[in-house]
């Protein structure tokens, strides 16, 4: 069976894609992604096959121009406004960028650039022939192939936020800009061309889906990228361990501003516990600026999360679906700090869920962050209900399981 996988423009929104493409391959079935250039070189690290070819718009630019909009909406929780949505520098006031201007000028190269984009996915699949598509929640190209080939096309959520959810930021469907299935003569993209998707949360955290659509449970297993076990992981610690893991896209959606690390640090130094804090890039050299940091806080980077997490007590983050996840799976209360997009509604269903707690970040202070972080370290009952929903996950169908599934889909179809 050929399975084409097709992805929007950042790994956080792929990456839960990356075990069912082992499973897939290890089964002897064919995988090709189909992607941005960008997207070619994680791809290719995490195993998978890449075909660069899609482009459209970047995904920090769309990240920065929905917090422009829900702060022009009076929706932005932070004292400073936010980043310039196309430079990502620091914007003094609003008025510095006229939205409908820049919009009424680069509106042609958006349609263009998604022409390029959605034709190039159809003439591709045109040419290979998948029997069937498994896409994220934000490439459109994905249910556009399944459309034009007739072939099954199953959306694949990256966590426990779907294409139901409505709410302040959300923006779950990708919009057709070039009117694509129309061009394309399939009619309009709509929710009704998510008929399948599959789903790796626990029914606790589980988004809503629209309409008739079919859940297809999966056990979520992490990929956070390659890396190696610290040895002294191996080693019980002798005070309960915090993990401190911060999204390196944060500041670039979100400003300066929203950089939580140094409160973070400031809360968990006064109490009793071993921190390891992990970052990466600019978000390492904007701690490093903040000189000497307590004894308590060990500093790692590119440790993948999914080898800490089932040493740790807690974790703190900013509300991501790959943090959330990852510290689902393996049993890890969590303290969220979101800041916008999807990150508040994950911090709503953890904290539903029993497992963890959330604070918005543009309001927590360090004594609201150490009075939660002592919470969840001090009450059984979030420990427990994280064991509860780990052992949940556990006993879902593993990715090869799922495959099974998916030849059945694609054998109804192709009869």
């Amino acid at each position: 069976m050929r399975v084409l996988f097709t992805v929007s423009d950042w790994p956080g929104h792929w990456s839960a894609m990356v075990p069912l493409g082992w499973a897939l391959q290890g089964a002897g079935h064919e995988v090709r992604v189909l992607c941005a250039p960008s997207q070619t070189e994680p791809l290719t690290r995490a195993g998978l096959t890449a075909v660069p070819l899609l482009g459209g718009w970047d995904m920090a630019v769309q990240g920065r121009l929905q917090n422009y909009v829900s702060a022009r909406d009076g929706q932005w929780r932070f004292a400073e406004p936010p980043p310039h949505p196309v430079t990502g520098q620091p914007l003094a006031r609003l008025a510095d960028f006229d939205l409908g201007s820049w919009f009424a000028q680069y509106h042609p190269t958006l349609v263009a650039d998604a022409t390029r984009s959605t034709d190039a996915a159809v003439g591709y699949a045109r040419h290979w022939q998948p029997q069937l598509v498994v896409h994220d929640q934000l490439s459109i190209e994905g249910p556009l192939v399944g459309r034009v080939l007739d072939v099954p096309a199953v959306l694949q959520l990256w966590g426990p936020v779907g294409p139901a959810d409505e709410g302040e930021g959300l923006i779950m469907l990708p919009p057709d800009y070039s009117g694509a299935f129309r061009r394309h003569g399939v009619g309009d993209h709509g929710p009704q061309h998510y008929a399948y998707a599959i789903d790796p949360c626990p029914p606790a955290v589980a988004p809503p889906l629209r309409g008739a659509a079919r859940r297809l449970p999966v056990r979520f297993l992490p990929y956070n990228g390659p890396g190696a076990e610290p040895g002294w992981l191996a080693g019980l610690p002798e005070r309960p361990r915090v993990c401190v893991v911060w999204g390196t896209s944060v500041s670039d959606m979100f400003g300066e501003v929203s950089f939580a690390v140094p409160k973070v640090i400031e809360a968990l130094a006064a109490l009793d516990v071993e921190v390891v804090l992990t970052l990466t890039g600019a978000d390492r050299e904007r701690t490093e600026r903040l000189g000497e940091l307590p004894p308590n806080v060990r500093l790692l980077e590119r440790v993948p999360l999914h080898l800490l997490l089932p040493h740790c007590d807690l974790v703190v983050h900013h509300g991501g679906a790959g943090c959330v996840m990852t510290a689902l799976a393996a049993g890890t209360p969590q303290l969220a700090l979101p800041n916008g997009l999807d990150q508040h509604r994950n911090a709503e269903r953890i904290t539903a869920a029993g497992i963890g707690l959330g604070l918005p970040n543009a309001t927590a202070r360090a004594d609201d962050i150490r009075t939660a972080a002592t919470t969840l370290l001090g009450d059984p009952a979030h420990r427990a209900a994280a064991r509860r929903l780990r052992e949940e996950n556990d006993r879902r169908p593993a990715p090869a399981e799922l495959v099974r599934t998916l030849q059945e889909l694609a054998a109804v179809a192709a009869r």
